[in-house]
């Protein structure tokens, strides 16, 4: 089984007008026009069982409604193999609330993103957040990293997440993008001896830039297959999980990057969907 573990989509009505905007701000290039069919598609297309979608809201207000559509996306493409986690807001008033009704609805997790909710990830309003999703054996996703829309801007880097952990202690805490993105030389140094995941989503291969002459050619590689295997190396093959970004990364060439790697064939099964299948129960 392959398993998804991060991807987006967006309600039919705005989904072709989100990914246009997001295209924009990082200069790169769609593989998906953002909704829950253009998912389905891709997945059929190139073999992958199952996808993880992973909404972020970017004002308090969105919270209740994201995770009503997030239910209701569970209930209505559960058989096409979608299955999305909640969302929370940094400065939601009623946090506590909410992730109980985030566990009550049925939803598995939280995704947040700490650079567009304004707010670092070892702060007390995600540290709060964080020991209530923990409280309530919710998995925690964030973005880990630099964000390809905010460059210099770093909200939650490998050292914060390592002050996250040895706060709170430990609890089931995934880093997008194989712990942090365009940070790759601090993760192992900082997160190596914990039990955090990591995800591959757009960590591999390179950038497809729009035609928009934005990024010069050296900036558009990503981690190369020594650098992947480095992390591999640091943190074995049970704290790995396949992912694409959905709609931000081709998933035939990310599971051809994952199948390239010389590791053992049970290794990259547990990372291509083994892993994720255990985290989700």
């Amino acid at each position: 089984m392959i398993i998804d573990i991060h991807t987006h989509t967006f309600p039919d009505k705005i989904a072709a007008k989100t990914v246009e905007a997001l295209s924009r701000v990082s200069h790169s290039r769609p593989f998906s026009d953002g909704s829950n069919a253009g998912l389905i598609k891709n997945m059929r297309r190139c073999g992958i069982d199952r996808s993880v979608i992973l909404p972020v809201a970017t004002a308090p207000r969105q919270v209740s409604h994201v995770n009503d559509a997030a239910a209701a996306v569970n209930e209505k493409f559960r058989a096409d193999g979608l299955f999305s986690f909640g969302c929370i807001h940094p400065d939601h008033p009623d946090f506590r609330a909410e992730l109980a009704r985030v566990k009550d609805l049925g939803l598995k997790g939280i995704k947040i993103h700490p650079v567009y909710q304004g707010a670092e990830i070892d702060s007390p309003k995600f540290l709060r957040i964080i020991e209530r999703a923990a409280e309530l054996d919710l998995i925690v996703i964030t973005h880990a990293g630099l964000d390809i829309g905010y460059p210099g801007e770093v909200c939650c880097s490998p050292r914060m997440c390592r002050r996250v952990v040895d706060e709170i202690g430990p609890f089931r805490f995934v880093l997008a993008h194989m712990g942090g993105w365009r940070n790759w030389d601090e993760v192992p140094e900082y997160l190596a001896d914990t039990g955090v995941y990591l995800d591959t989503a757009f960590s591999t291969g390179s950038i497809v830039p729009l035609d928009d002459g934005h990024y010069r050619p050296e900036d558009l590689p990503m981690m190369d297959h020594a650098e992947f295997l480095r992390l591999y190396e640091a943190f074995g093959p049970d704290r790995i999980l396949f992912g694409t970004d959905s709609p931000w990364s081709s998933p035939e060439e990310s599971l051809e990057f994952m199948r390239s790697l010389p590791i053992p064939a049970a290794d990259l099964e547990k990372i291509l969907g083994g892993n994720a299948a255990a985290l989700l129960g």
